[in-house]
């Protein structure tokens, strides 16, 4: 009778999945999904920079597929709401309030919008007052507030945030900088049906790598919209009212100097190109007074779209163009002495210039790096830091020096593998500064500077807090956070060199901010936000050790579901979740990554939904992708091959331990963990069924390199197949759920991949069911798309996992 019951159970599931692929409206998952992925987010925190108050800003949930669905235009990289003239598919905060720094004296705003939607929440320098933009159905506003008196108000609208992400900063003396559209601009163009002529490129010989970049501009009536709606006036209020400064353009970057007494502008310039994102199109780099007139041009630099391929390669023209933040008005920016072409012989690659205001002198040559430079950290008269890397050797190195004679005094005091997590030294903290620019924070009246890193080690992630002697260099461990918590720095008080405010968590305990006294070890709980998600109370969640067949330390997060012992209890299904990545040095691959104490946070999104269902998860599995040991042995060389064995020695550990089931085994991941998902069902017969998302499948349509690989398809060709799932469709003997979204805009991951991967699978009888999502973008977003994927998700383990014949 039960085989019975079975047998028209699983009649009507198939019957159903038939009858669905024709108008099927958005489904839900089980409840306890459901409540997970409509659990309210726990508040954003921001500390003012006098170390006084703190703002929670209320999140929403998911947004519904209505928000997505406004007009959406895709112009030059962008995708623009032209409604309100900003960027579409933003989120936003609902609600928000203050509270004194130890947790106590929340209170509401007075004049807040009743139907909120804010973003960019930024204080003012010296703490007493913030500004925050707003969206309306019409218009980006901008609206300041007044700590004391608890009262906002609304500044301007109109603003233009389409390059200006944030849209607004502020200046000295509590001033805001922005942008509004252009008054008085008219209906935007409009395209006419009846084509000028052709749409025409041409390239003279000049040889580069042209990338699989999205929403591009296609024809002159493009250009003519995204001209009309990135095209902004500059502002500045000074408390009271606002007045333009200089005329509109397209403006990339607005900076003002620390003493707020010049402005770094940044103007986009035509041709516009067809080719590539509006931020390689060419473009003005000047500097203007206050009253926004230019004092000095510092390079016209031009259209980028033959782009530089290889570790290193760079455009030859000078980039990175900034303040130096310890001066009130000194511009920097770097130049490269290889033209871009790192493989040329040379003892410095790198040149930065210096100009100070009033910017009438020549550029001052100031320090030359070695491999390419990764920035300043500006400290005092006596000391910065200098970080330089190479992609290629895998390198990070640091170096002090003396600020006012760089090349003599730079002295190494770091040098990592950047794939070596154990041995990172973390980073030198900062804080703000007399101009309310970050710069190194000092200790023992200017004689030490802190560290802090995530402390990567192979009990998993250990936050700590160091303190660094600039004498010689010694290193003296002030704390670290210890199990069974999980705690990080989250900030340093100003002139409270003992006092921190860091966030702690457990396995089932959300992460809350605390003070820590540095000394006494005394903790003071400022916050105290609750669990979101009573549904995973008593998930149990372990790090996982193994080793790979050829001897590499492998782990992953094992989390099983309430109430269940693996020692006593049948094994599971499961669920592997996992995203490669490369790796040349095996030790490195080797290293733990996460921890076992964190707060099992789950987004809507998340596989780790599917514990409530019966499920074991792995998730987080290490799948390194590693180098050989020989000069030129690349890791893609054998991708498949390391695929495999990850996926072994994950499935093994697991059935080893008691708790999976090697017969009734998935694998999933999104975007590069889909395409691993696809070469695993098709070079082996580990899983019973397969989960890809948003995945790129034939490399051949990313012909000049991807992830990590930079060789071409051409100086590779068989690489390109090897590693194609798409090219090996006839292998996949086990069913493979494919979801995309239809708007996906993620470089390379084309909709297409997944439509042409499916047919592919259909054309050899594969077992496939291809979902394309509405409106979504590489990462889905709407209530009713993601509910839908985890039903989707959860009918496939259903049916050819957990109930596999």
């Amino acid at each position: 009778m039960k085989r019975v019951l079975l047998l028209f159970g699983l009649l009507a599931f198939v019957s159903a999945a038939v009858f669905a692929q024709e108008g099927l409206e958005y489904q839900k998952p089980p409840q306890d999904i459901v409540d997970i992925m409509t659990a309210s987010p726990t508040p954003s925190v921001s500390i003012s920079p006098d170390g006084n108050t703190i703002a929670l800003t209320e999140r929403p949930g998911m947004p519904s597929i209505e928000d997505l669905s406004r007009e959406e235009l895709r112009l030059g990289g962008l995708r623009i709401d032209p409604a309100i003239n900003g960027p579409s598919r933003r989120s936003y905060s609902t609600a928000i309030t203050l509270m004194d720094i130890d947790g106590t004296n929340e209170r509401s705003l007075k004049g807040i919008p009743s139907d909120l939607k804010m973003s960019g929440f930024s204080w003012s320098e010296d703490g007493k007052h913030f500004a925050f933009t707003n969206v309306t159905s019409g218009s980006i506003e901008l609206w300041t507030g007044d700590v004391a008196s608890l009262e906002v108000k609304k500044v301007d609208d109109n603003l233009n945030m389409l390059i200006a992400y944030r849209g607004f900063s502020w200046l000295p003396g509590n001033r805001i900088l922005y942008q509004t559209i252009v008054p008085g601009r008219g209906p935007r163009p409009e395209a006419s049906n009846v084509p000028d002529g052709p749409v025409i490129q041409e390239n003279l010989g000049k040889k580069g790598a042209a990338r699989t970049f999205q929403d591009l501009l296609e024809n002159p009536a493009d250009e003519a919209v995204f001209e009309y709606f990135t095209s902004s006036i500059i502002k500045i209020w000074d408390g009271s009212s606002s007045e333009q400064i200089g005329k509109p353009g397209i403006y990339r970057s607005v900076d003002a100097s620390p003493d707020g007494s010049y402005l770094m502008v940044q103007t986009v310039e035509r041709p516009f190109s067809y080719t590539v994102p509006y931020y390689y199109f060419p473009s003005t780099v000047a500097i203007w007074d206050i009253e926004g007139r230019m004092v000095k041009k510092l390079a016209e630099l031009p259209l980028k779209e033959n782009l530089p391929r290889g570790y290193d390669m760079t455009f030859p023209e000078p980039e990175g163009f900034s303040w130096r933040n310890d001066r009130p008005a000194t511009a920097l920016w770097v130049e490269h002495l290889d033209d871009g072409d790192f493989s040329k012989e040379m003892e410095y690659h790198d040149q930065v210039y210096l100009l100070d205001a009033p910017f009438d002198g020549e550029p001052v040559e100031y320090i030359a790096t070695k491999l390419r430079y990764g920035g300043i950290t500006w400290g005092n008269d006596d000391v910065a830091i200098l970080r330089e890397r190479s992609r290629k050797e895998r390198l990070e190195v640091q170096s002090m020096f003396d600020p006012d004679d760089p090349m003599t005094t730079k002295n190494e005091i770091f040098r990592l593998q950047s794939e070596d997590r154990y041995n990172d030294p973390g980073n030198f903290v900062t804080a703000d500064n007399e101009y309310s620019q970050r710069t190194l924070l000092f200790a023992d009246r200017g004689r030490s500077l802190y560290l802090s890193g995530r402390g990567s080690s192979p009990e998993g992630d250990r936050p700590f807090i160091d303190k660094y002697r600039i004498r010689d260099g010694k290193i003296t461990r002030l704390w670290r956070s210890e199990a069974p918590y999980y705690e990080s720095l989250s900030d340093i008080l100003p002139d409270e060199e003992d006092l921190v405010i860091t966030t702690r968590e457990s396995v089932d305990v959300p992460p809350n901010y605390y003070l820590r006294n540095l000394k006494n070890g005394k903790l003071t709980q400022i916050s105290h936000f609750e669990n979101p998600y009573p549904q995973l109370e008593g998930v149990s969640k372990e790090l996982v050790k193994y080793k790979r067949n050829d001897g590499l330390d492998l782990s992953f997060e094992l989390y099983l579901p309430k109430g269940y012992d693996k020692n006593s209890d049948d094994p599971l299904p499961a669920i592997l979740w996992a995203y490669p990545r490369e790796y040349q040095s095996k030790d490195a691959a080797g290293q733990v990554s996460g921890s076992p104490y964190r707060f099992i946070r789950v987004s809507p999104s998340s596989i780790l939904v599917f514990v409530t269902q019966g499920y074991a998860v792995m998730n987080n599995a290490a799948f390194p992708i590693v180098g050989g040991e020989d000069e030129g042995d690349e890791p893609n060389d054998t991708f498949r091959e390391q695929l495999v064995a990850n996926a072994q020695a994950a499935i093994d550990k697991g059935v080893e331990l008691g708790a999976v089931d090697a017969e009734r085994v998935a694998v999933g991941g999104h975007s590069y963990g889909a395409f691993m998902t696809a070469n695993l069902l098709a070079h082996s017969r580990l899983f019973a069924a397969g989960i890809a998302r948003s995945g790129a499948y034939n490399r051949t349509l990313t012909p000049f390199g991807f992830q990590n690989e930079r060789r071409s398809f051409w100086e590779a060709p068989d690489l390109y197949f090897y590693m194609s799932p798409f090219m090996h469709a006839d292998k996949v003997k086990d069913p493979i759920l494919l979801i995309h979204g239809q708007a996906d805009n993620n470089s390379g991951t084309f909709p297409l991949q997944s439509e042409r991967y499916y047919a592919a699978l259909k054309g050899h009888g594969a077992t496939v069911r291809l979902v394309m999502l509405p409106k979504e973008s590489h990462g889905y977003s709407s209530a009713e798309s993601l509910m839908h994927m985890q039903w989707e998700t959860y009918r496939w383990l259903e049916k050819y996992v957990k109930n596999k014949e």
